[in-house]
């Protein structure tokens, strides 16, 4: 592959969320027909409500992101490196605080100027697709659509590289403003316009996109790389959207159309 071009922001790996939380609390027993003493409170206190975030489940803890993969593998995930990643990242940090009570629902969220974070069913399912075939980590690998952010994260988890541009600049900040603390050093943002794909980044290992079009652009396939996959959410001819999965060979492109899914049309131009 080329040489890697230099980006508007750089963002290192330590910090990023981790798994699930410590703590685990270690009952004393009791002899049998003994009586467990009465816990004393001081004076004046009242007791805590049982909340997500007193019992250790809170949005910041690894045990609810954990509950949401065992879903996701109930839902038909399978590769253990896409479940990882999307135990890792922290979703609520990426959505309106309003909203951060229904980050880890398999629902998509409005992200602001008309534009939502995909469901987690969907974030996972495309990632595992990209990786299908895949020996260990993926290469280099191009966003069509920051958004707020989220699905770069997750990739970063499973490439060695990440290309994210976006045509929106209130969206390119956002996302900048949100990864910032995880501190992904392979995470590289762009603002511009992703249907011309990243020619200075080019060949990419893979090439996914959060928007669908009419057609696959052919700068996309220009630059994805021999043995690459695309995954995008297109226009059939019957006039619904459905997921892609375009693999690039030495003699040309297999083309693979799989379920019915909706995304936010794709663009041109910035904003």
């Amino acid at each position: 592959m080329s040489q890697r071009p230099g980006f508007p922001i750089k963002l290192s790996n330590t910090g990023a969320g981790t798994g699930a939380g410590k703590g685990t609390a270690t009952a004393r027993k009791v002899p049998a027909g003994a009586t467990a003493p009465a816990v004393q409170k001081p004076a004046g206190t009242q007791p805590k409500a049982a909340s997500a975030q007193v019992s250790g489940l809170g949005l910041d803890s690894g045990a609810v992101r954990a509950r949401m993969v065992r879903k996701l593998a109930e839902q038909g995930v399978k590769d253990p490196r896409v479940l990882d990643a999307m135990g890792r990242v922290e979703r609520h940090c990426f959505v309106e605080t309003a909203l951060a009570n229904q980050a880890y629902e398999d629902t998509s969220l409005p992200i602001g100027l008309g534009q939502t974070i995909s469901k987690p069913n969907v974030v996972a399912r495309m990632i595992e697709l990209l990786c299908q075939d895949v020996p260990g980590k993926l290469g280099r690998i191009l966003e069509i659509g920051t958004g707020c952010g989220y699905q770069a994260a997750v990739l970063s988890h499973v490439a060695t590289e990440v290309y994210s541009i976006e045509r929106l600049r209130g969206l390119h900040e956002k996302a900048r403003t949100h990864l910032r603390p995880f501190k992904l050093h392979n995470v590289h943002l762009i603002f511009g316009d992703g249907m011309l794909g990243y020619p200075k980044g080019a060949p990419y290992a893979g090439i996914i996109s959060a928007a669908g079009g009419e057609n696959v652009p052919q700068s996309w396939l220009d630059q994805l790389a021999v043995g690459g996959r695309l995954i995008a959410p297109t226009v059939t001819p019957a006039g619904h959207q459905a997921l892609v999965v375009i693999l690039k060979t030495a003699q040309g492109f297999d083309r693979q159309v799989l379920e019915a899914v909706h995304f936010v049309p794709l663009k041109s131009g910035v904003a």
